[in-house]
């Protein structure tokens, strides 16, 4: 086998392996979702209700996907808040810009209690105060 033939398998097995990854995951989450949905309807017979069967289905269909986004978001943020700090604050800004003041003071509070501000490492005041 060549270099230029060598490469392109390479290519060719990255492919596979991170579709095959992102299939994997896929799965994962059409799991986590199912149970999601019968867990939040408390019981089988009640999932029909989940499918709106007197709404537009192009109207269900963007609720879901945006609610889907969303939700998959927050989960993220749910995660490791801590690696979301800056996030959380520059979407607070724009929120604060906006004049959507009370979803600014709620990004606010939800980014203090999961991702609060310290300086230095937690024993550090106790050395200024000379303990």
């Amino acid at each position: 086998m060549d270099a230029e033939e060598a490469a392109t398998f390479e290519m060719l097995r990255t492919d596979a392996v991170l579709t095959g990854r992102a299939m994997s995951s896929g799965q994962f989450l059409a799991g986590l979702l199912a149970e999601a949905a019968l867990e939040t309807a408390g019981r089988p017979e009640k999932l029909p209700q989940d499918l709106f069967p007197d709404a537009d289905p192009a109207v269900v269909q963007a609720v879901w996907d945006r609610a889907l986004v969303v939700g998959f978001h927050a989960g993220r943020l749910s995660a490791a808040p801590r690696l979301f700090r800056d996030q959380m604050d520059r979407v607070a800004g724009q929120f604060e810009a906006a004049g959507f003041h009370a979803m600014a003071g709620s990004v606010r509070r939800s980014r203090a209690l999961v991702a609060p501000r310290s300086e230095g490492l937690p024993a550090d005041p106790e050395i200024g105060r000379g303990h």
